[in-house]
């Protein structure tokens, strides 16, 4: 099992089915956490796993940078994210916004709220997750779901080049496929052919813990297909 006992980890999107299984694996690898999420997801987050803060922000909003600013971290792990199809003839402006808003918005925000500290101590790892979809950079009848997730994946890769001189990494997670939440089993998808969310979060704890020289800039996990 991965060794965190010295890291101080933000994870975003708490509650959530994938932060809730990395927030497992966080807790286990003896990681201190401060969980950032919304209402009620946040508060069972915040039941089940001990944190140092729990901060309850719309990450979409500028006014959320200066109350992370107030927290210093050594790592961010950034899980906020949203799925939508839509024939790529009958996307809206109004898609396109809630898409970039959900998926590249939130990310921005929340690197601009650690890298000051990050910097300061130069030292740091920023994570965000992508999409299959993404990696191959194609998504028929998910086209504005793509081009986000491409985003996140250019934005960290983007960071990690710029200020791995200086002591902070960039880090992506692509999911190559539909992950075992509640929400897809719903939807239909057979668990045969989804990502056992535990494993990926196993996969997140194993890179935290890589040294610099052999640092992991990403990560694609697979579904047993």
């Amino acid at each position: 099992m991965a060794n965190l006992g010295s890291s101080t980890i933000m994870l975003t999107g708490a509650g959530g089915a994938l932060a809730t299984a990395i927030a497992q694996e966080l807790d286990d690898a003896g990681a201190q956490m401060v969980l950032v999420g919304r209402g009620e997801a946040l508060e069972r987050a915040a039941d089940r796993f001990p944190a140092t803060e729990v901060l309850d922000l719309d990450l979409t909003q500028d006014s959320s940078v200066e109350a992370l600013r107030k927290v210093k971290v050594d790592t961010l792990i950034h899980t906020v994210g949203a799925f939508a199809m839509q024939d790529i003839h009958k996307a809206t402006t109004q898609d396109l916004r809630a898409m970039f808003d959900t998926n590249m918005t939130t990310l921005f925000h929340a690197v601009q709220g650690v890298l000051p500290h990050m910097l300061k101590q130069k030292d740091g790892l920023v994570m965000g997750v992508s999409a299959g979809q993404a990696a191959r950079l194609s998504g028929p009848k998910s086209a504005l779901y793509t081009a986000s997730k491409a985003a996140v994946s250019a934005y960290v890769l983007s960071l990690h080049d710029e200020l791995k001189a200086k002591g902070v990494r960039g880090m992506v997670l692509y999911p190559m496929g539909a992950i075992d939440t509640p929400a897809n089993r719903d939807a239909g998808l057979s668990w045969e052919t989804m990502i056992d969310p535990r494993g990926l979060a196993k996969s997140v704890a194993h890179a935290l813990t890589r040294p610099d020289r052999a640092h992991i800039t990403e990560i694609k996990v697979y579904p047993d297909v």
